[in-house]
């Protein structure tokens, strides 16, 4: 099993993340639920990194994989037998720019 490793740029996105979805539902329980799913579904590639889907441009793998939560992308590379969580951004932003 791979070990699962945040970036200091994943751990600001939750944290942006957690804020944004307090300020919409208003509810701290809503916003600690929804963090925590995202959590496990990031925790669920531990097994099978490479099921994700893979980030291309054009034709190119850009080494990066992502799997989606509702309305956010968590992109990671994989590197050994860690998997780095690089970002978790809108999958409605320019998260392309903000990768490469």
């Amino acid at each position: 099993m791979y070990k699962l490793r945040n970036s200091p740029e994943a751990l600001r996105d939750l944290e942006r993340l957690f804020l944004d979805v307090i300020d919409v539902s208003q509810d701290f329980e809503t916003a600690t639920k929804y963090l925590g799913d995202i959590k496990k579904k990031i925790g669920e590639q531990k097994k099978h990194p490479k099921t994700g889907t893979r980030l291309l441009i054009g034709n190119a793998f850009t080494g990066y994989y992502f799997v989606k939560y509702k309305a956010y992308l968590v992109f990671y590379r994989v590197v050994r037998n860690e998997i780095l969580v690089m970002r978790i951004l809108p999958e409605k932003s320019d998260y392309k720019s903000k990768l490469i």
